[in-house]
């Protein structure tokens, strides 16, 4: 039997499950996860080794109507990633009253013309007779080569899922070494696995103007530890105040359950030293929104 691999672009409006997604596929943690929109914020990559193929996942951040540069920058770095694919998932929440799919999304995907999974997520949180009137209504909204309901958070449908993706790929070689999981540098995920516990342990207002950057990572030669130094960057000294807490508490454990997260993902003890930094305004700053890793819309 040939081998087949490609390209998987996984897309849709914020918070509908992607990262969920592409973890469960994987068997692993790699995209971080929160109930908030907009916590992805690069292409994130995923390989997934499978008997005879390769799936190579590409996880991105919600497409949403951009409003700033920074919310612009994220928006075209998806759509852009997009032309690049053998297999689109566009994935949709199965509530009603919300938006089937994003603004003018259907009709990039007719031009690029891309096979299109449509990936009914969160499946494990309505009624099953819905799902058949949901079913027959998106397929009147554009020609999905498959409508697949799943539940990323409960494993449900994935099998099915996979199974598709391999009937439509494409033959080709594997393009990734057997033992990677990721084209992302440790370095990276290490500053996303900071960027996230912000993310769930902070206020509202503080995730959306955090940038952070991982200005040491060395691997001692005495003993088997890592010693990494990070900055996490805000936009104002109020921020700044939360992110510290009372006492440095809230900055304490912050790093303490990052740490935590980056044992398992290293195999490895880690030393982690972390500093906040106030950036007036990064996030409408052109020059700090690529020098921070965003792409320019």
């Amino acid at each position: 039997m040939a081998y087949k691999s490609g390209f998987i672009a996984l897309i849709g409006a914020p918070n509908v499950g992607k990262s969920t997604l592409m973890n469960a596929l994987l068997g692993q943690k790699l995209s971080i996860v929160s109930s908030r929109p907009q916590t992805t914020r690069n292409r994130i990559v995923g390989v997934k080794h499978v008997p005879g193929g390769q799936f190579v996942f590409l996880d991105t951040p919600g497409i949403l109507e951009p409003k700033g540069l920074l919310n612009q920058a994220l928006v075209q770095a998806a759509l852009k990633t997009i032309g690049d694919v053998n297999l689109v998932l566009l994935l949709i929440e199965p509530f009603a009253g919300q938006a089937p799919i994003p603004e003018g999304l259907a009709q990039k995907l007719i031009r690029l013309k891309p096979p299109v999974f449509l990936i009914i997520n969160k499946i494990d949180l309505i009624d099953k007779r819905d799902l058949l009137p949901l079913i027959n209504r998106m397929a009147t909204l554009f020609s999905f080569q498959e409508i697949i309901p799943l539940s990323a958070l409960k494993k449900e449908g994935l099998a099915i899922l996979e199974q598709k993706i391999f009937e439509v790929l494409p033959e080709g070689p594997p393009y990734f070494p057997e033992e990677m999981v990721t084209d992302l540098s440790e370095r990276f995920l290490v500053g996303e696995i900071i960027r996230e516990k912000i993310f769930r342990l902070t206020s509202r207002e503080v995730p959306y103007a955090v940038a952070v950057t991982v200005e040491s990572f060395k691997e001692r030669e005495d003993k088997p530890l890592i010693h990494i130094q990070a900055t996490i960057h805000v936009e104002r000294d109020s921020q700044k105040g939360i992110l510290i807490g009372k006492g440095g508490g809230m900055l304490k454990t912050i790093a303490q359950q990052a740490r935590q997260d980056m044992e398992r993902l290293l195999g490895t003890k880690v030393f982690l030293e972390v500093w906040v930094r106030v950036e007036k305004n990064w996030s409408r700053d052109s020059r700090q929104i690529r020098r921070f890793g965003y792409e320019e819309a």
